[in-house]
């Protein structure tokens, strides 16, 4: 089979197409054939041997990759026959997902729905469960007016929608004429260009005299900060990553004197009593019923590399995956 290989950290033209021996499921463990492999923003800083947060560089040489959609072409010891040539998805505990073929235990398994395809399965198993559980969190009503950061992302995008489904009035904020024309289509009341100087003042017309109520940051530094600053009294500031360096500067003061609610959204604060797999479950019940549509920008499993690199220049939309 072939696999992604990564022998070096560094830029991404270090990730390379290679041949490599097909992985044999031991117990309690099956074979995948993978279809459809995700590619997440962490992987990108791995690969050039920094950590982030909780996680390390792994170990040398490595096959990268952590959510893979398939067939099921082998089973271990232990497993039921029943799962042989079952559409799958799965987050791997071992990784090695940029590959034709991967190893699952079949605990983390998921059937996929009939109709759901292998992309959008990939893109809800993590992505969109962290999504539901953002959303958990938030508790979005009718009455809300919610500014959405990095809006046409795979987790701002979904925020969109949900905000929408829920009768809250949506700003998105996003980088670049073709995405905020984009994230327009997803149903946003306005769509905001970051990258223009003066983008809080456009989100300041948009609300026309109203207060934001809830904001969405997954960028940090001085983008989070000045969308904080756009919060009204009694406002709700959900953050879920930094993909700025830095997560937004908030100050004991800020939430005293302006009566807001900071919080971490993601991690145990989102985890229900079912755990992690309850919220997969939960995320690709959204996908199948329609209510939540991931944004996918797909690449071949060979171009790893440029999939890595579209992503690090934020040239992608929604969640990157690579096809088999």
């Amino acid at each position: 089979m072939h696999a992604i290989r990564l022998h070096a950290f560094g830029p991404a033209q270090n990730l390379s197409y290679e041949e490599v021996p097909s992985p044999v499921p031991d117990e309690g463990q099956v074979r995948i054939d993978v279809r459809v492999s995700g590619v997440h923003l962490i992987e990108t800083t791995l690969r050039r041997g920094l950590p982030v947060g909780p996680h390390e560089p792994p170990a040398l040489p490595v096959t990268p990759g952590a959510e893979v959609a398939g067939v099921v072409g082998a089973v271990g010891p232990g497993v039921s026959g029943d799962w042989l040539g079952r559409r799958v998805v799965a987050q791997l505990e071992l990784g090695s997902g940029y590959a034709e073929q991967a190893v699952a235990t079949v605990d983390s398994l998921h059937r996929i729905p009939d109709h759901l395809d292998d992309g959008t399965a990939v893109a809800m198993i993590t992505t969109g469960s962290t999504a539901v559980g953002v959303l958990a969190v938030a508790q979005l009503t009718s009455h809300d007016v919610v500014l959405v950061m990095a809006a046409a992302g795979g987790l701002g995008s979904l925020f969109v929608q949900a905000a929408r489904h829920a009768g809250a009035l949506v700003v998105a904020v996003a980088g670049g004429p073709a995405k905020v024309d984009r994230v327009r289509t997803l149903g946003a009341d306005a769509a905001v260009d970051y990258r223009e100087a003066d983008w809080p003042a456009h989100v300041r017309k948009a609300l026309d005299g109203r207060d934001m109520s809830v904001v969405f940051d997954g960028v940090g530094g001085r983008l989070g900060r000045a969308a904080l600053e756009l919060l009204g009294p009694g406002g709700r500031f959900l953050l879920h990553g930094w993909a700025a360096g830095e997560p937004t500067e908030i100050t004991t003061r800020d939430l005293v004197e302006r009566q807001l609610t900071a919080t971490w959204a993601i991690g145990q604060n989102m985890i229900p009593a079912g755990g992690p797999s309850e919220l997969a479950a939960r995320a690709l019940d959204e996908a199948a019923a329609g209510r939540l549509v991931p944004l996918i920008t797909r690449f071949p499993l060979q171009r790893a590399a440029d999939a890595h690199a579209a992503l690090e220049a934020r040239e992608t939309e929604g969640k990157v995956v690579l096809t088999v």
